[in-house]
């Protein structure tokens, strides 16, 4: 079975000349004829070269991989129950699933509360972020969970005040602070800023703690994306020159002469921005976290990619030893704003298997009676059933899951959608709803009678979110109350079943065919 998509993507905006005839190993047309204008990706490498890397057109998409993984969320079932209720009394008018208590905190000394157990990651210069920021931040405030100011921001802030090579102010970064506290409901969620090798060359941890009041931060090792820095593309080689000064990898030069002459005659049209690669120590780990802790900072996070096991060790443990607040386990092929196309699809360990070797690296370090930070799952989670997989896959130790994609997703439709509401240009499958904001999305009446005036001035994008939120609100809870499971702490392992015998040797999730085997028996023999 082939696993990968080769030659040929959405992504890069590439496709086969014989989409019915593909080589699949290397996803090559069967027959490669001259003449062909080139529509697949080595056609289109042959004239954008380089470009060709990059999922497009950047600024306005998120991606994801296309890889057919060998285990999936999918291939876990959830378990329910005819029989008794944890968390309320075990009678029919209390075990409904509006008594769901889906509210959940992480921390060590001073915990956040969460109205729902999900973390955005880090989201940091890509354009798709900025664009829709206004919308993802007052969405997530509003329901109450955790947002992630992402790496890069000040630096790649052109108003940005940098004195002495540190950074004293930038709009930017305030603006994105500012739409989350602006809707935080009831001390609900948190806004954490996380940083890279760049920004703390730069100061960001300093500035964001001492002069915006930033009390929760993100030491950031990686993410399952990709393997190196992040990066970025900017259109203007002014823009590039500015990067390329404050010490930023800029590709092409732009201040090679050739490269201007290309720039000039439109044969080059973007530049890259790239960070570099953090180099990690356990001693410069526990330096990092004195520091903050120094500064002021009341939580540390650290989040990770999905590099090999012993990366992973290396985060429990560090992790354990410096008590930090959350460790987020970012799995490869959930999806960015921004990575090189084929890594994204072809390195790293895949969601399931990462959180599997989580749960097992944390649960050791528990029966040794070590602390335990809470553990958050990221890596393509969208929906209701992903969600309670992961806390079921990782249970006790996961508190919430990192969803990315989904809620940017929502942001960027809300926004649409409220657009075309503006404009009264609605297509047919909105107009069905109505022509209002309050008719169209579904919280919209709640949202304006829980806002009063301020809902006019709320971007729709947040009402997207929102949305988005509170149907994972309701679609959880019903699962949760199928399972009898009335409160996240009851969620356990054996919640689900493996289907196949592959997803159980993995897990050590019971295959569906072993569950309860020797208590059943035990039932029917009397």
């Amino acid at each position: 079975m082939t696993m990968s998509k080769y030659n040929r993507s959405a992504a890069t905006l590439s496709k086969n000349r014989t989409p019915d005839s593909i080589s699949p190993f290397s996803g090559m047309c069967a027959t490669c004829v001259e003449g062909c204008i080139g529509m697949c990706e080595i056609g289109k490498s042959a004239y954008r070269g380089p470009e060709l890397i990059y999922p497009q057109p950047f600024g306005i998409i998120t991606a994801a991989s296309e890889k057919d993984y060998p285990i999936d969320l999918s291939h876990f079932s959830i378990m329910g129950t005819a029989a008794g209720a944890h968390g309320v009394p075990a009678d029919s008018d209390h075990a409904i699933f509006t008594n769901v208590n889906l509210e959940s905190s992480i921390g060590d000394r001073h915990p956040i509360k969460l109205r729902l157990p999900i973390v955005v990651p880090g989201l940091g210069s890509t354009m798709v972020a900025k664009r829709n920021w206004e919308g993802l931040a007052g969405g997530v405030a509003l329901s109450g969970c955790v947002l992630t100011v992402g790496e890069n921001i000040c630096g790649m802030d052109d108003q940005a005040e940098i004195k002495n090579g540190k950074v004293v102010r930038s709009p930017d970064m305030e603006h994105r602070i500012r739409c989350f506290r602006e809707w935080q409901q009831d001390g609900y969620g948190e806004v954490v800023v996380q940083f890279n090798v760049e920004d703390t060359k730069l100061g960001v941890p300093e500035y964001v703690i001492t002069k915006l009041g930033v009390e929760t931060v993100e030491l950031k090792w990686g993410q399952g994306a990709k393997d190196i820095g992040g990066e970025v593309k900017v259109s203007s080689i002014d823009k590039a020159r500015s990067l390329k000064k404050k010490g930023y990898i800029v590709l092409p030069d732009p201040d090679d002469p050739d490269v201007v002459k290309a720039y000039n005659a439109g044969g080059i049209r973007e530049f890259e921005r790239h960070s570099r690669l953090g180099m990690v120590t356990e001693e410069g780990f526990a330096q990092s976290v004195k520091e903050l802790r120094e500064m002021g900072a009341k939580r540390i996070f650290l989040k990770t990619g999905a590099y090999r096991p012993v990366d992973l060790a290396r985060a429990v443990k560090y992790a354990s030893d410096h008590r930090i607040d959350l460790l987020t386990v970012d799995g490869a092929g959930g999806g960015t704003g921004m990575s090189p196309w084929r890594m994204m699809n072809e390195w790293g360990i895949p969601t399931v298997e990462l959180c599997c070797l989580t749960y097992q690296f944390v649960d050791y370090l528990a029966k040794q009676g070590k602390y335990v930070p809470a553990i958050a799952f990221a890596g393509g989670f969208v929906l209701e059933d992903q969600i309670f997989k992961g806390l079921a896959l990782g249970a006790p130790y996961v508190k919430a899951i990192g969803m990315a994609r989904g809620p940017l997703c929502a942001a960027m439709v809300g926004k649409t959608v409220g657009k075309r509401i503006q404009e009264g240009d609605l297509p047919v499958y909105l107009e069905r709803y109505g022509k209002t904001m309050e008719e169209i999305f579904y919280t919209g009446v709640l949202l304006r009678e829980k806002l009063g005036k301020d809902f006019d001035r709320l971007p729709a994008g947040a009402i997207g979110v929102y949305t988005y939120f509170q149907r994972l609100a309701q679609g959880l809870a019903q699962l949760m109350c199928g399972a009898r499971k009335f409160a996240l702490q009851y969620i356990t392992r054996d919640d689900i079943a493996a289907l196949t015998k592959e997803a159980a040797e993995i897990s050590g999730i019971p295959y569906v065919m072993e569950l309860d085997k020797e208590e059943a028996w035990k039932i029917l023999k009397g």
